[in-house]
């Protein structure tokens, strides 16, 4: 990833995945489920914990904002052809 990160609440940039990673599959699911990533989500639902499978540590269940649930398989889910969608963003 070109893209570093910290924690401020604010993203300062945001570029695209080039290459899948476990970062990136993590951003993926966030995403898809309406947030910009683990930061945001944290936030948005007031200090929640994020479930995530433990051989793996990708997200296995978030809730969306209208609070129904997406729930992961603890495989890759993020295909090639998604990577490129998957915004990385800067602190």
């Amino acid at each position: 990833m070109s893209c570093a990160t910290d924690n401020k609440s604010k993203p300062k940039s945001k570029c695209r995945a080039k290459e899948w990673t476990a970062e990136v599959e993590n951003l993926f699911r966030f995403q898809q489920a309406g947030y910009r990533d683990e930061l945001e989500y944290i936030q948005v639902k007031h200090g929640a914990l994020v479930d995530k499978w433990p051989e793996t540590g990708f997200v296995r269940k978030l809730q969306r904002r209208d609070d129904t649930f997406y729930y992961y398989s603890r495989k890759r889910e993020c295909e090639d052809r998604d990577v490129n969608k998957v915004k990385v963003y800067a602190y």
